[in-house]
């Protein structure tokens, strides 16, 4: 039993040791640079807007989505995580229902519905879709608020971002911001 306890003393040191060091120290260290070299992102990327009264709203992160289903705003990915096999019957099922859902939505589309419009993002919080998807709903956005495709447009392309470095991923439209301006609150 002594000698039990003569190696259990140093197990203990070395786990009390390391929790300090990795557990709070290092992670107050990361935290604390991250507050100060990326403030905004470190914070959550909320946009934030000043109403009229002078108030401050927080709309949401311009990083994580938030779920749109009105017809009058452009309409993000589904939300909710899907690792499904792209060839599953649950996936097929999914998407099919996805389908049946915006033909619904928009019935005088007859356009081809964009992937990304009815597949879940591996995280299922994609704040962004494609420029396909984006255009993909600009006539029914344009009817429904009785504004002209064009001056969409003019907001979907001040909203979207080309690909990291110039080659690197895929050209994105931030769902969030493009439904904030379309309401006028930036």
């Amino acid at each position: 039993m002594k000698v039990f306890l003569k190696s259990l003393k140093p197990a203990l040191l070395c786990f009390l040791a390391m929790t300090l060091l990795c557990g709070i120290f290092y992670t107050g260290l990361v935290t604390g640079i991250a507050g100060i070299v990326f403030p905004n992102q470190a914070n959550g990327s909320i946009i934030t807007v000043t109403l009229k009264d002078g108030t401050k709203k927080a709309y949401g992160s311009e990083l994580i989505a938030q779920k749109f289903t009105d017809p009058k705003y452009l309409i993000g990915r589904p939300m909710g995580t899907s690792n499904l096999s792209p060839v599953s019957e649950k996936q097929d099922k999914l998407t099919n229902d996805r389908i049946k859902w915006w033909h619904t939505l928009d019935p005088g589309n007859k356009s081809d519905i964009p992937m990304d419009l009815v597949t879940a993002s591996g995280s299922g919080v994609d704040p962004d879709i494609s420029p396909n998807a984006a255009e993909y709903q600009v006539p029914r956005i344009a009817r429904i608020r009785g504004i002209s495709e064009e001056n969409v447009r003019e907001i979907i392309k001040k909203y979207s971002t080309g690909k990291f470095l110039g080659f690197w991923g895929e050209p994105a439209v931030n769902v969030l911001k493009v439904n904030l301006a379309l309401d006028g609150l930036i």
